[in-house]
């Protein structure tokens, strides 16, 4: 009969995941940021304007 081995997963990694994950995020959205303030800026200009 086969017993079954413990598999709790790789939490370490998972957290490491997470966190870089994370961080790319928080740096995409720092670069992209004024971008997306200009275009949203832009919309409501037409809209008020229209």
């Amino acid at each position: 009969m086969k017993t079954l081995k413990s598999d709790k997963g790789d939490v370490p990694g998972w957290v490491l995941i997470t966190l870089m994950t994370a961080g790319l995020v928080v740096v995409i959205w720092a670069y992209a940021a004024p971008a997306l303030q200009g275009v949203f800026d832009q919309a409501l200009n037409r809209v008020v304007s229209f």
